[in-house]
């Protein structure tokens, strides 16, 4: 009787090996799962435990196989679980509860960060070096040129320095490049008002050096000072911080896109573009190595190898700085810095001493 028949759902129904659709619902009746067509033909029929039907994924449509190999396809996953569920078949709601967290994809997740914290703990420093040590000069110089171009279209402007003091500081920084590992040639110093940059000094992959008019006054005519502070820029360019900083950069840039693949055109040029500027900062290790190089350049040079430390003695008077070094710091604290480079000038004193 129509009385017992119990509608599940709707959907289509397709012939064994034949592309043909016809419209039709899923019912029980007499014990039986029956697929019946619009105009009340019965299409197939079976028990419930003969029926193949596929596991519930997202809102992919389902798929109940009657054994003549006709499929019944239907968009009403709800209906067909409650099918499953009333004929003891209450598995497939576990499979899907676990389908609806996706727990593969969260362990999936995981091991991508995970593996990405791996890579840049440690592949990429060694990929960075690899790449330093096989970059050819035009790269440096490239980059260089694309980033002071940069620099003095958005922050830089003419210096205002008179030349007598821009010739006390060039004559210094010659007399200190003549000692350098790559020798004078390698290096040119560039005068610029600093802007929003302020009392700063800084190297580019190249050699190219750049010294600020607040630099400069905030020296107060102490010209050694400032040749100390440029002896450790050169410190940079000779143990290639900088290439390493660009390089390090691009790394990271490359593993947040892999991670967050398309992040858009303005986001991507601040990550690629803006590694030529990171170049301007340093590791905690690579400020203290470019120190020591300045003690012993200044050596060299006959200058007082703790000039630099003036530096620092300035900077925590006129500017406050007097931070010391801690785990969430990216550079030594000033007071360390003078420690150390006074420490290191003793030691060296001491070997010259015992030769």
């Amino acid at each position: 009787m129509a009385s017992d028949e119990k509608p599940v759902c709707r959907g289509d129904w397709h012939p064994r090996d034949s592309s043909r659709s016809v419209p039709s619902r899923l019912i029980e009746r007499d014990g039986q799962v029956r697929a019946i067509a619009d105009d009340g033909a019965e299409l197939a029929s079976a028990v419930f435990s003969k029926l193949d039907i596929s596991a519930r994924v997202g809102s992919i449509p389902r798929r109940i196989e009657f054994p003549d190999g006709s499929l019944f396809e239907t968009t009403d996953n709800g209906a067909i679980d409650a099918l499953q569920l009333a004929n003891g078949r209450s598995r497939a709601g576990f499979v899907h509860g676990l389908e609806r967290f996706h727990p593969r994809l969260l362990i999936f997740v995981v091991a991508v960060f995970l593996l990405s914290g791996l890579v840049y703990r440690f592949a990429l420093p060694v990929l960075v070096e690899v790449a330093v040590a096989v970059t050819p000069p035009v790269v440096p110089h490239v980059m260089s040129v694309s980033t002071l171009e940069t620099l003095d279209r958005t922050v830089l402007s003419e210096t205002k320095l008179d030349e007598a003091k821009r010739r006390a500081i060039s004559d210094g920084f010659a007399r200190i490049a003549v000692n350098s590992t790559r020798g004078p040639s390698a290096y040119t110093l560039n005068f610029r008002e600093g802007g929003a940059i302020g009392p700063n000094a800084f190297a580019l992959p190249d050699g190219t050096l750049i010294i600020t008019d607040e630099l400069v006054d905030l020296a107060d005519g102490d010209t050694e000072m400032l040749i100390g502070v440029l002896a450790h820029e050169i410190g940079h360019v000779e143990m290639e911080h900088s290439l390493r900083q660009i390089y390090r950069a691009a790394g990271m840039a490359g593993l947040i896109m892999l991670i967050a693949g398309d992040v858009g055109d303005s986001v991507e040029d601040l990550l690629v573009q803006g590694g030529g500027l990171l170049a301007l900062s340093y590791s905690r290790d690579a400020e203290a190595a470019a120190d020591r190089h300045s003690v012993e350049l200044m050596q060299k040079a006959g200058y007082d190898p703790t000039a630099i430390a003036r530096f620092f003695e300035i900077i925590e008077k006129k500017l406050g700085d007097t931070s010391d070094t801690n785990i969430l710091s990216t550079h030594p604290g000033t007071p360390d810095r003078r420690k150390a480079i006074r420490e290191y000038a003793a030691e060296l004193r001491e070997k010259r001493a015992g030769n």
